[in-house]
Protein backbone atom coordinates (compact mmCIF):
# COMPACT_ATOMS: atom_id res chain seq x y z
CA UNK A 1 0.00 0.00 0.00
CA UNK A 2 1.51 3.47 -1.27
CA UNK A 3 2.28 5.47 1.77
CA UNK A 4 0.96 9.43 2.06
CA UNK A 5 3.80 11.58 1.05
CA UNK A 6 4.39 14.06 3.85
CA UNK A 7 3.58 17.42 3.78
CA UNK A 8 6.89 18.94 3.06
CA UNK A 9 6.43 17.17 -0.54
CA UNK A 10 2.79 18.31 -1.01
CA UNK A 11 3.69 21.93 -0.78
CA UNK A 12 6.95 21.89 -3.08
CA UNK A 13 6.24 24.53 -5.71
CA UNK A 14 7.58 21.75 -8.38
CA UNK A 15 5.05 19.35 -7.27
CA UNK A 16 2.43 21.92 -7.58
CA UNK A 17 0.08 20.47 -11.16
CA UNK A 18 -1.39 24.58 -10.63
CA UNK A 19 1.88 25.78 -10.97
CA UNK A 20 3.23 24.10 -13.87
CA UNK A 21 -0.16 24.74 -15.95
CA UNK A 22 0.41 28.45 -14.79
CA UNK A 23 3.82 28.72 -15.79
CA UNK A 24 3.30 26.77 -19.57
CA UNK A 25 0.59 29.06 -19.94
CA UNK A 26 2.70 32.14 -19.07
CA UNK A 27 5.65 30.62 -21.61
CA UNK A 28 3.02 30.01 -24.18
CA UNK A 29 1.79 33.80 -24.06
CA UNK A 30 5.50 34.89 -24.23
CA UNK A 31 6.12 32.34 -27.37
CA UNK A 32 2.72 33.92 -29.19
CA UNK A 33 3.34 37.50 -28.24
CA UNK A 34 5.58 38.34 -31.61
CA UNK A 35 3.40 36.28 -33.31
CA UNK A 36 0.82 37.59 -32.81
CA UNK A 37 1.69 41.16 -32.33
CA UNK A 38 2.46 40.75 -36.12
CA UNK A 39 -1.74 40.47 -36.68
CA UNK A 40 -2.21 43.15 -34.03
CA UNK A 41 -3.62 40.87 -31.72
CA UNK A 42 -3.15 40.23 -28.11
CA UNK A 43 -3.21 36.82 -26.67
CA UNK A 44 -7.12 36.92 -25.82
CA UNK A 45 -7.69 38.43 -28.69
CA UNK A 46 -6.49 35.61 -30.57
CA UNK A 47 -8.71 33.46 -28.41
CA UNK A 48 -12.09 35.75 -29.64
CA UNK A 49 -10.79 35.13 -33.41
CA UNK A 50 -9.74 31.77 -32.96
CA UNK A 51 -13.64 30.81 -31.99
CA UNK A 52 -14.98 32.90 -34.63
CA UNK A 53 -13.29 31.38 -37.19
CA UNK A 54 -15.10 27.92 -36.28
CA UNK A 55 -18.53 29.60 -35.88
CA UNK A 56 -19.40 32.92 -37.23
CA UNK A 57 -21.98 35.12 -35.58
CA UNK A 58 -22.90 34.11 -31.93
CA UNK A 59 -23.93 36.46 -29.63
CA UNK A 60 -21.59 37.51 -27.33
CA UNK A 61 -22.63 35.88 -24.12
CA UNK A 62 -22.64 32.35 -26.60
CA UNK A 63 -19.33 33.80 -27.18
CA UNK A 64 -18.19 34.08 -23.61
CA UNK A 65 -19.31 31.18 -22.46
CA UNK A 66 -17.31 29.74 -25.34
CA UNK A 67 -14.00 31.20 -24.30
CA UNK A 68 -15.12 31.31 -20.09
CA UNK A 69 -14.88 35.19 -20.33
CA UNK A 70 -17.65 37.35 -18.47
CA UNK A 71 -18.98 40.35 -20.26
CA UNK A 72 -17.18 43.09 -18.34
CA UNK A 73 -13.92 41.52 -19.91
CA UNK A 74 -15.26 40.33 -23.21
CA UNK A 75 -16.64 43.79 -23.79
CA UNK A 76 -13.69 45.51 -24.08
CA UNK A 77 -12.15 42.67 -26.33
CA UNK A 78 -14.30 42.96 -28.75
CA UNK A 79 -14.40 46.83 -29.53
CA UNK A 80 -10.72 46.88 -29.82
CA UNK A 81 -11.38 44.08 -32.14
CA UNK A 82 -14.07 46.31 -33.77
CA UNK A 83 -11.65 49.26 -34.09
CA UNK A 84 -9.27 47.57 -35.81
CA UNK A 85 -11.77 46.47 -38.22
CA UNK A 86 -12.01 42.09 -37.77
CA UNK A 87 -15.22 42.36 -36.05
CA UNK A 88 -18.59 43.82 -36.40
CA UNK A 89 -21.12 44.09 -33.24
CA UNK A 90 -25.15 43.44 -34.98
CA UNK A 91 -27.75 43.69 -32.67
CA UNK A 92 -30.48 40.99 -33.17
CA UNK A 93 -33.57 42.36 -34.90
CA UNK A 94 -35.50 39.77 -33.14
CA UNK A 95 -34.20 40.99 -29.61
CA UNK A 96 -32.04 43.94 -29.60
CA UNK A 97 -30.47 42.77 -26.31
CA UNK A 98 -28.43 40.13 -28.41
CA UNK A 99 -25.34 41.18 -29.86
CA UNK A 100 -23.95 39.06 -32.90
CA UNK A 101 -20.16 38.82 -33.45
CA UNK A 102 -19.43 38.55 -37.24
CA UNK A 103 -16.55 39.15 -38.68
CA UNK A 104 -15.42 41.46 -41.18
CA UNK A 105 -13.53 40.49 -44.37
CA UNK A 106 -10.39 41.81 -43.05
CA UNK A 107 -10.85 39.41 -40.64
CA UNK A 108 -11.79 35.83 -42.35
CA UNK A 109 -8.63 36.89 -44.16
CA UNK A 110 -7.13 37.43 -40.54
CA UNK A 111 -7.21 33.87 -40.62
CA UNK A 112 -4.87 32.78 -43.10
CA UNK A 113 -2.33 35.02 -41.63
CA UNK A 114 -2.99 33.24 -38.33
CA UNK A 115 -2.15 29.99 -39.83
CA UNK A 116 1.35 30.02 -38.56
CA UNK A 117 0.67 30.37 -34.72
CA UNK A 118 0.15 26.84 -34.19
CA UNK A 119 2.34 25.43 -36.49
CA UNK A 120 5.38 27.43 -34.40
CA UNK A 121 3.84 26.57 -30.76
CA UNK A 122 4.46 23.06 -32.35
CA UNK A 123 8.05 23.48 -33.33
CA UNK A 124 8.71 25.11 -29.97
CA UNK A 125 6.89 22.32 -28.06
CA UNK A 126 9.14 19.40 -29.85
CA UNK A 127 5.86 17.34 -29.96
CA UNK A 128 3.96 15.41 -32.45
CA UNK A 129 0.74 16.06 -33.39
CA UNK A 130 -0.54 13.16 -31.88
CA UNK A 131 1.76 13.60 -28.35
CA UNK A 132 -0.26 17.09 -28.50
CA UNK A 133 -3.39 16.64 -29.48
CA UNK A 134 -3.44 13.58 -26.35
CA UNK A 135 -1.72 16.62 -24.08
CA UNK A 136 -4.34 18.62 -25.41
CA UNK A 137 -7.23 16.43 -24.47
CA UNK A 138 -5.49 15.66 -21.30
CA UNK A 139 -5.54 19.22 -19.99
CA UNK A 140 -9.40 19.53 -21.39
CA UNK A 141 -10.57 16.49 -19.20
CA UNK A 142 -8.71 18.04 -16.46
CA UNK A 143 -10.42 21.44 -16.46
CA UNK A 144 -13.82 19.53 -16.75
CA UNK A 145 -12.92 17.85 -14.34
CA UNK A 146 -11.66 20.84 -11.74
CA UNK A 147 -15.21 23.09 -13.19
CA UNK A 148 -17.46 19.99 -12.09
CA UNK A 149 -15.39 20.14 -8.16
CA UNK A 150 -15.72 23.73 -8.68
Amino acid sequence: MPTKPNTDDLLKLDNQLCFAVYSASLAMTRLYKPLLEKLQLTYPQYLVMLALWEQDGPTVSALGERLSLDSGTLTPLLKRLEANGYVSRVRDVADERRVHITLTTAGRKLKSRAANVPECLMAAAECSVPELIALTQQIQTLRDRIRKAA
